[in-house]
């Protein structure tokens, strides 16, 4: 028996409209329309923190073929306002999976688009750049779609992390615990979780406005600065917190938002990028080591390069798709960062050695 398709309706803030058919649940959402190149892996893309408020274009065009399974999730539920897809299948052949893509994303509440020209939408954000839109089952009028995207509130100035951290500290420990971290929560995944409890690191995970002097009081070995969403400039309650942490002898690492709160504690610029990189194929150089490594990448705003060098800092790691600064040494500090994401989830292991260093540093305190 056929399915009913009901229509749905994409409209980009300066007029580009598609109409396709819904997928999840009927209703209306929007915010800054950013494109995935990954191949599989979607379930953890929707999870993943750093995506919040954010709709998120799939270009790998087959999306919801192998279902959904409580495994995958990064975070406790989705974290994209809403999803754009070439082919949707609400059908799926995965004999682990627990359900459907469809009745996931309906269940809670995440509106999506199919039958999008894709391909042709993702030349268009990469020429004119990154812009609001918004997606609709209810509204059919172009020119009211169209005006709600360009009244939607811009990324830049945005601050998010308050909406994906968590409410209340949390210690998780592994079975041999060896060093205690403590975790800052700007939207951390749950893969870089795993990846510190399976290097033996029991952690007191904290929310985002939390203070020094109650990390402090924890007595951690070091520190992780994690991944989250919104504009780093934004997000000034944690200026003196991450400042504190930077000036303490014990090793800190940070990814992605992390990474951009370290440099800024240290009067580096950040920016605003035309696209962002956002995929599992991104080409990294480690500067030291001159090893290329195949990343995982999720982020639309950047560290100034020339802001690094003129701060006292140094470049560790560059994208050589676009000589984007990608990783930082603070000498002053012990303390190290990467735009990037080395937990890969989905994507590539090649940046885990990452955790290796982290936990290196842990040692030898």
């Amino acid at each position: 028996m056929s399915q009913r398709l009901d229509k749905a309706y994409l409209a980009l803030e300066d007029g580009t409209f598609h109409q396709g058919y819904l997928v999840g649940k009927a209703g209306t959402c929007g915010g800054e329309l950013c494109f995935n190149t990954s191949m599989t892996g979607y379930q953890e893309i929707f999870t993943d923190p750093s995506y919040y408020g954010q709709l998120m274009m799939m270009t790998y065009p087959h999306i919801g073929n192998y279902g959904v399974h409580s495994a995958y999730d990064e975070a406790r539920k989705p974290m994209v306002a809403g999803i754009i897809t070439r082919a949707f299948s609400k059908e799926y052949s995965n004999l682990s999976a627990e359900d459907d893509l469809n009745s996931y994303l309906d269940d809670n509440g995440v509106t999506g688009i199919t039958g999008v020209d894709t391909r042709s939408l993702v030349r268009h954000i990469r020429d004119k750049g990154v812009m609001n839109a918004v997606i609709s089952s209810e509204i059919h009028s172009r020119e009211k779609l169209v005006q709600m995207a360009k009244d939607w509130a811009p990324m830049e100035g945005l601050e998010l992390a308050t909406k994906a951290t968590r409410t209340e500290a949390q210690t998780i420990a592994p079975a041999d615990s060896k060093y205690r971290v403590a975790v800052i929560d700007y939207g951390i995944k749950q893969s870089i979780i795993k990846n510190l409890l399976n290097r033996n690191c029991t952690l007191r995970i904290f929310p985002a406005k939390t203070t020094w002097d109650e990390i402090q009081e924890w007595a951690a070995d070091g520190f992780f600065l994690s991944n989250g969403p919104g504009d780093p400039r934004a997000i000034t309650y944690t200026s003196d917190t991450v400042q504190n942490i930077m000036a303490d002898p014990r090793p800190v690492f940070g990814i992605c938002l992390g990474h951009q709160l370290m440099a800024l504690s240290k009067g580096i610029e950040i920016i605003k990028m035309k696209v962002g990189h956002r995929g599992a194929n991104q080409p990294v150089k480690n500067l030291n080591t001159t090893k290329v490594e195949i990343t995982t990448q999720n982020h639309g705003f950047g560290v100034e390069s020339g802001s690094v060098i003129a701060n006292g800092a140094q470049i560790s790691h560059i994208n050589l798709n676009d000589n984007t600064v990608e990783g930082i040494v603070f000498p002053d500090s012990n303390a190290f960062s990467v735009q990037y994401h080395p937990e890969a989830s989905p994507g590539p292991h090649d940046s885990r050695y990452l955790f290796d260093e982290f936990v290196k540093r842990l040692s030898e305190r």
